[in-house]
């Protein structure tokens, strides 16, 4: 099947991957994560996070979304988010319902939320006491839904100011892999180093089949989380399924391979797009999503064989978004199409 630039969801498992799931494809061993495939994934988040670090699989990343910030929240709390996130546009209300938080959207720059923004929208809904809200966690993407980075100095003014405020640090860190590997930098320092309390970390963006990990990085706050893992149905009973991915995924640093290769082909693209006269970038391309504004007549053209999503129809503005495999063929065949010549000069 042909390969787009629709959706990192859209691809499928890299072979490393694959390879550790028929490993695990063999014999009995005890179910709910009381098995070799599942100690050995914990001790390499130990290794790669910290030796206090707690570490939860579940099913997807809705699922890593809300359970961290259930653990993190009771119902009169609120939690703090830029408008672009996730848990606000894109999960179907799940953080508010399964939290029963207020969840407080805020006007952000390319998806990244500011110091003052923050403190703003956290004392304005702290002023009337016991009558609003009481702030509780703020929820970063790294990288935004818009592609962009935080610097790990970004996420540690506010992680400081969360945490001289009485709030928690969450990271949405579904393509937590592309911005590490984009900043050069380590998994503990693009989230732990840089004050994270909680993490949601994924996987099927980057090679994974399916299931996303819960990490704590403030191990108090995964008191009896056992009990929410079950009662929230995300305690899979052949929990080495999920595990076993995440042993070449983090040992063989199989994450920064794959996402080093998705982001090259994604500035090799935006290099491209950038030669179109009637083609704008929209945010810097700095991990493995691109956005721009294209004719309205290209967009239904390229759709027809090169699927992708229009993001925004009064903008006529499109999401390219991609993947481990994508290739420099893949690209050249898309530019093609475009108008453009390649290999790009």
């Amino acid at each position: 099947m042909q390969r787009t630039f629709a959706s990192d969801n859209y691809s499928g498992v890299c072979p490393e991957v694959m390879e550790a799931l028929q490993q695990a494809n063999t014999g009995h061993v005890s179910g709910y994560g009381n098995d070799p495939f599942t100690n050995e994934a914990k001790q390499l988040f130990a290794e790669e996070f910290g030796p206090d670090c707690q570490v939860y699989f579940v099913y997807n990343g809705t699922a890593a979304n809300v359970l961290s910030l259930r653990a993190m929240t009771r119902s009169y709390h609120s939690i703090v988010c830029s408008e672009h996130s996730h848990i606000y546009i894109h999960e179907t209300g799940a953080a508010q319902s399964h939290t029963g938080c207020k969840v407080m959207a805020l006007p952000s720059h390319d998806g990244k939320l500011s110091l003052e923004t923050v403190q703003h929208a956290v004392e304005r809904e702290s002023y009337w006491g016991h009558h609003a809200t009481k702030p509780k966690v703020l929820s970063i993407t790294q990288p935004t839904e818009l592609g962009v980075i935080y610097t790990p100095d970004e996420v540690k003014t506010l992680a400081d100011y969360c945490h001289n405020n009485d709030l928690y640090l969450h990271m949405d860190g579904c393509r937590l892999f592309n911005a590490a590997a984009s900043l050069d930098l380590s998994l503990a320092e693009a989230s732990t180093e840089a004050g994270v309390d909680v993490l949601s970390f994924g996987g099927t963006k980057n090679g994974l089949m399916f299931g996303e990990a819960i990490v704590f990085l403030r191990p108090e706050l995964a008191h009896e989380f056992d009990y929410l893992h079950k009662e929230s149905l995300q305690l899979a009973s052949k929990m080495r399924f999920i595990a076993a991915q995440y042993i070449p995924f983090l040992k063989d640093k199989i994450w920064h391979k794959n996402a080093s290769q998705a982001n090259r082909i994604a500035r090799l693209l935006a290099q491209g797009l950038s030669q179109h006269p009637e083609i704008d970038i929209s945010f810097p391309v700095q991990t493995n999503q691109i956005f721009a504004t294209f004719p309205p007549s290209l967009i239904e053209e390229l759709n027809v064989t090169f699927p992708f999503y229009t993001w925004n129809d009064t903008l006529h503005q499109v999401r390219l978004v991609t993947s481990f495999d994508n290739t420099e063929e893949d690209a050249q065949h898309f530019l093609e199409k475009v108008g453009v010549t390649f290999p790009i000069k």
